[in-house]
């Protein structure tokens, strides 16, 4: 397998709208496996990594998302369907689809599941800030070798991306696979990572491979590594020091030698992951990079979308390089990609640079209004806060939130969770 490659996994009887969208998957870049029906399916679920999954709505969609969980697995699944009837649709969704998609699909959905499935973003740095500069030289300087790295920076910032690129200069052959540990319970966690045997839980019918032997030949990347429990943090640390073929590349907005001192995180595994560290700057440190970015999304969105290049106005750079981002290079990316949408204009002006849900984009107010109050409050708080006030100003709707944060949907709604159970008040969706 290609080591670039993701593989989706596509259940349903054979029908030419389904071997549509395995053609158009393939075209897009992924490895398709056909189940035609939901118990193959899980037997391939079990042998191999699978991205994303698209289940025919006609078939047990709640079943099958109830063997998942019951079996620990965490991929995103969408229900497809022709012409299926609404109920059929909003069933799945109840069931735990992540969405629906009407057959035949169009190359761009395809394109934009595998994305957003595998966080598939391309391995090239856009940037002459000089702190980036350090960092993306530092990384690639490392790329061959095979000690863990740390790459820490706010969220939004590019740390998937500096990942992706570092395994792309590896040399390395096996596949870069990715771990989300925020917000994932820790029993799914364990799964995804080291696997397990039939009977270790009364759901395991079957032996599951993880995805550290999986990844073996490539590189394993864990997000927020910070959020990883004790037990799969020592689990982890042993692992590492039985020296697999793996390479691990970890991410934290965390401050993890912090974490360490409260006894949250071991201390022998933030050793190991100091090996070789790379901070990533926000993006309000390195103004003068916006431009670049900007032109650079916005060819992007024009080449994908088949869309006119358009350039963007002096206007809409000075809007750009006053605003806030606390979303970061991630949000930057949603709101030029929607302006190109919007743009009727030969050039992207002011006007067009909207937020998610449609409201002007403002200049940031005086820099110290924002950072003064966040002194003397933890990476939690922050972090919380941060979350809260997206999701009030996308008025509840979970996918924007996530889009200008940088994080899944998935590990958007597991941290609601943790703030419900909290007795914290979340914006209604």
């Amino acid at each position: 397998m290609d080591p670039h490659e993701i593989r989706i996994l596509l259940i349903g009887r054979p029908a030419s709208e389904l071997d549509r969208a395995a053609a158009l998957a393939a075209q897009a870049g992924a490895v398709v496996v056909v189940a035609h029906d939901e118990t193959s399916a899980m037997t391939t679920m079990r042998r191999a990594h699978v991205a994303l999954v698209m289940i025919d709505v006609a078939l047990d969609v709640a079943g099958f998302i109830a063997g998942l969980r019951a079996e620990r697995f965490a991929v995103p699944v969408l229900a497809c369907g022709i012409d299926a009837p609404a109920a059929l649709a909003v069933a799945a969704i109840r069931a735990g689809a992540d969405d629906y998609v009407p057959l035949p699909p169009e190359l761009a959905m395809i394109a934009a599941a595998l994305a957003a499935a595998a966080e598939r973003p391309g391995s090239t740095i856009i940037g002459q800030d000089a702190a980036l500069r350090r960092a993306v030289d530092f990384a690639a300087s490392i790329a061959a070798a095979r000690m863990p790295v740390l790459l820490t920076g706010p969220v939004g910032a590019g740390k998937a991306l500096l990942a992706r690129s570092i395994h792309a200069q590896s040399g390395r052959q096996g596949p870069m696979l990715t771990v989300e540990c925020a917000g994932v319970p820790a029993d799914v966690l364990e799964s995804d990572l080291f696997g397990h045997r039939a009977g270790a839980f009364p759901e395991a019918v079957a032996d599951r491979c993880g995805k550290l032997d999986e990844a073996r030949g490539g590189t394993l990347f864990l997000r927020d590594i910070d959020w990883l429990p004790a037990g799969l943090q020592a689990r982890l640390a042993m692992a590492l020091a039985a020296a697999p073929s793996t390479r691990l590349v970890a991410s934290t907005t965390a401050d993890l030698a912090a974490r360490v001192h409260d006894g949250r995180f071991r201390a022998d595994l933030a050793a190991r992951l100091d090996a070789a560290r790379i901070a990533l700057p926000p993006l309000v440190e390195r103004l003068p990079d916006i431009p670049l970015l900007a032109h650079h999304f916005a060819a992007r969105v024009a080449a994908t979308e088949g869309l006119p290049m358009r350039p963007l106005t002096e206007d809409a750079l000075s809007l750009l390089a006053g605003h806030g981002w606390p979303g970061n290079v991630g949000e930057l990316e949603n709101v030029v990609r929607r302006a190109a949408v919007l743009a009727r204009d030969e050039r992207i002006g002011a006007q067009d640079l909207v937020l998610s849900d449609g409201s002007r984009l403002s200049p940031a107010t005086d820099a110290n209004d924002g950072i003064d109050p966040l002194v003397g409050r933890t990476v939690e708080e922050v972090e919380r806060a941060l979350i809260l006030k997206t999701l009030e100003r996308c008025r509840g709707n979970r996918t924007s939130a996530s889009n200008i944060l940088g994080i899944s949907v998935r590990t958007m709604r597991n941290k609601l969770k943790i703030f419900i159970e909290a007795g914290i008040s979340v914006p209604a969706a």
